[in-house]
Parts: structure tokens; C-alpha cells; sequence
């Protein structure tokens, strides 16, 4: 064999070897039970659990822990999944801009004793457009 075929074959070794140690990493999307069975089984690895924030009957968030002028580092709020489970999430990282107008929160991270304990999140935010409807500031209609 050349030279070139043997680098080459090296090559797409190399390749492959990434994109399997790649694809062992990567997380699933589970509930708030399957995330703390996994804990419970020894697996570390981050998981995405999707959920909403947990409100009143006004649309206020409750059970939200935000002081950023004692622990700007500390955010710590309450987190229905899908299947209606409330779970206590800390993310040790300052609040996402726009939290408190998120529809749907996605965590990602791992299942410690009594918390979720969140390395991301992800927000899913309304739309500024509703029902096709384009909304006017009074400036712009003044304008016309």
C-alpha cells in the first residue's frame, strides 16, 4: 500500500472515532420521574426536560428566587413538565433575559436529590405577531 492510502484510511478513522464518541454524548428528552430513575441508576449525563413555568390564575410565576444583588449566580424557580410534575430548578448562572415571558422552558442538566440541577436554558417566547395580526405602537399610527 501507499503512503497516501494509509494516511487516508488514518483519516477516516479519525473521522468515525469523533462522530461515535459525538453521538454517546448526546442527550435525551425525558420527565421529571425518568430524570430522577436515570440519578438513581448511576447515569451523569445531561438530560433536556421540557416544561412550563408555574403560574397563578393571573399568569404571575410562582415559586420563583431571584437576588441578584445578594447571589447574582443563583436562579431558582419551579418547573412543570408534561406530565404535570412540579420540580424545583437551580441554575447557578445569572437569569435568562426574558424568563418571565417564556411559554415553555427547556433544562438541561441533571437530577440532584431535591433539585434539578440546570446547566442551560432554553426559552421558547411568544411571538410578537398574534392571529396574523400585526400590532401598532400609537408613534407609527400617529404617523399615518
Amino acid at each position: 500500500m501507499k503512503k497516501s492510502h494509509i494516511f487516508g484510511i488514518g483519516i477516516i478513522a479519525v473521522a468515525i472515532a469523533i462522530i461515535v464518541s459525538t453521538a454517546g454524548d448526546a442527550s435525551t428528552y425525558v420527565n421529571f420521574t425518568q430524570a430522577e430513575q436515570l440519578a438513581m441508576n448511576g447515569n451523569d449525563g445531561s438530560i433536556h426536560v421540557v416544561g412550563v413555568l408555574k403560574k397563578d390564575a393571573a399568569g404571575e410565576i410562582q415559586e420563583m428566587a431571584y437576588q441578584p444583588e445578594v447571589d447574582p449566580n443563583y436562579f431558582m424557580f419551579t418547573l412543570l413538565d408534561n406530565d404535570g410534575r412540579e420540580q424545583k430548578v437551580v441554575y447557578r448562572s445569572p437569569k435568562p433575559q426574558d424568563f418571565d415571558k417564556s411559554e415553555q422552558v427547556v433544562v438541561i442538566g441533571k437530577m440532584e436529590k431535591d433539585h434539578f440541577e440546570a446547566e442551560k436554558i432554553l426559552l421558547k417566547c411568544p411571538s410578537k405577531y398574534n392571529n396574523d395580526k400585526l400590532e401598532t405602537t400609537e408613534y407609527q399610527a400617529a404617523q399615518l
